[in-house]
């Protein structure tokens, strides 16, 4: 797989689930279970035997997923991770020849690193994206932002104490793609075969990571005199300040009337997200069609703003990034 693409489907996915699967009869219901649930990535460890068997029935029942291999330690490993059709390898430290045999193969490899030795190790290997292990154990985001100045090209995947309520933390930094970690599929459930708490563990760690609110409502109003007119009443009642723009008139932050009639037969609706590039990935992924000819992006590519498709009882949606 192209290293670009790798990384790009790394960062929409945001989260890569560790896991150790010791019933490969299993491998296909976990990977149903992580898709369901909206996590289309998986790093398969081989610290349980059968991990290639695991990694090649996830990648026939599911080609799109980005299947991978975990603890990849050496060259035996990986190359039976490449027969069984990992699109990456993952290894908890920096092993130079087993990195060199993995990228002679054509297939991403992400060492393990917890230093500034390992990182430079990693760029002299050809490397800009590592694994941060073990993050919260080895200093957290702090350690990682202050390691990561001297390295601008470097980009970081932590894992390790990576859970729900520290993941938003870690991903708000701009040099971390994504965080690995093993929360949402816990063993007992796996062993267990429940797989839709699973799923539900999936998508409540996306929804989370996602972030989504309503910023604002829109209301599309004939002229400049009426979305004047509307926010000054929005005003009087609630207090909220009239703020005059060059499209519209905002009331407060929440009530926004457009100068003439734009997107949506009634208005629009403004849903702010943590990422937008990650919720229209998602979006996408449920058979939703977005309106890239909308599309805004920030001085790094990255897309901030795009209108969904279709309207909701005629208003029209839009994805905002929060600030």
């Amino acid at each position: 797989m192209d290293n670009k693409k790798f990384l790009e489907q790394m960062e929409c996915t945001g989260i890569v689930p560790v896991i150790k699967l010791e019933n490969t009869d299993d491998a296909v219901n976990l990977a149903k279970a992580l898709y369901d649930g909206g996590i289309h990535c998986a790093e398969v460890t081989f610290r349980a035997a059968g991990a290639d068997k695991v990694i090649s029935q996830m990648v026939q029942a599911y080609p799109d997923m980005l299947v991978g291999a975990g603890t990849v330690l050496t060259v035996e490993q990986c190359d039976k991770a490449i027969e069984a059709g990992a699109k990456f390898c993952v290894a908890p430290g920096l092993n130079p020849t087993v990195v060199k045999h993995c990228l002679d193969k054509g297939i991403p490899f992400t060492p393990g690193v917890a230093n500034g030795s390992q990182i430079e190790q990693a760029m002299e290997l050809g490397l800009d994206f590592v694994k941060f292990f073990p993050a919260e154990q080895a200093g957290g985001l702090a350690y990682i932002k202050a390691i990561a100045a001297p390295y601008s090209s470097m980009k970081f995947m932590p894992t390790g104490g990576i859970n729900e309520n520290n993941l938003n933390t870690y991903l708000a930094f701009k040099k971390i793609v994504c965080c690995g970690g093993s929360w949402i599929v816990p063993d007992a459930l796996v062993k267990a075969g429940k797989w839709e708490e699973i799923t539900a563990l999936c998508r409540s760690a996306v929804n989370k990571m996602l972030g989504f609110s309503v910023a604002h409502v829109g209301i599309n109003c004939e002229n400049e005199d009426e979305a004047k007119a509307t926010t000054a009443d929005f005003a009087k009642l609630f207090g909220w300040e009239q703020k005059v723009g060059n499209s519209s008139v905002f009331a407060g932050s929440f009530v926004e009337c457009m100068k003439k009639p734009y997107k949506g037969a009634k208005g629009h609706i403004a849903v702010a997200t943590n990422s937008v590039r990650r919720a229209v990935y998602q979006l996408e992924h449920m058979g939703v069609a977005i309106d890239m000819s909308t599309a805004k992006y920030d001085a790094d590519g990255r897309i901030t703003f795009a209108y969904l498709q279709d309207e909701f009882s005629g208003f029209a949606v839009h994805l905002v990034e929060k600030k």
